[in-house]
């Protein structure tokens, strides 16, 4: 699911501080506008709640699950809620393998070398560039240069539909994107607008 997902829209919708109360018609709002993954952050309110009732929308259709994952606990929760994709801010190895244990896809946060060639060590499906306005593509460049060619590397932080160019020049396979596609309070319409416009962006820079 990952592979064909990343093939079709490679964008990671992040939907930090959304409510259960307003999870299902962002959802829908999202994947009208062509995105198959999203994750909500576990600092987020009741945020397995969230993942209980995206899952029940679209879990057979797109790939669901957490961000801001940190303990190997919170994988376990996050399975038992349905979710499917384990995102950290940071490159765990415990958190990686227990991920894959559970039989869920792995997207770690790296920011060296050193953390990437360690997270894929541990079993992780893809890699979380992270913070990208950081790294840069300068950086990503760099890292493509030495990790296997098949690894999608998804810069996050800092991300809109003007800047995703100069990414995938270097290298990139998508990105997660933030508070330029989602904030709390926006509406589900907003949402969607926003959504479309990076889909878009992207479809553009890949003809």
């Amino acid at each position: 699911m990952l592979n064909e997902h990343l093939q079709t829209l490679p964008l990671i919708a992040i939907l930090r501080g959304v409510t259960q109360h307003e999870i299902e018609p962002i959802g829908q709002a999202l994947y009208d506008a062509g995105f198959r993954i999203m994750e909500v952050p576990l600092n987020s309110p009741e945020p397995l709640e969230s993942i209980v009732r995206l899952d029940r929308l679209l879990g057979d259709r797109c790939l669901i699950g957490a961000g801001t994952v940190t303990r190997v606990q919170q994988v376990r929760d996050v399975a038992h809620a349905g979710g499917k994709l384990i995102v950290s801010p940071h490159g765990d190895p415990r958190v990686v393998q227990s991920t894959k244990a559970a039989g869920l896809v792995s997207a770690p946060g790296v920011a060296t070398p050193t953390e990437a060639f360690a997270a894929l060590n541990a079993g992780a499906d893809v890699l979380k560039m992270f913070p990208a306005e950081q790294l840069g593509p300068k950086v990503i460049k760099a890292w493509r240069a030495v990790l296997p060619p098949e690894v999608a590397l998804l810069p996050v932080g800092g991300i809109t539909p003007d800047n995703m160019q100069a990414f995938v020049d270097a290298g990139a396979g998508g990105f997660g994107l933030g508070s330029a596609l989602y904030k709390p309070g926006m509406s589900a319409e907003e949402v969607g607008r926003n959504a479309r416009a990076f889909a878009d962006a992207w479809q553009a820079l890949k003809r």
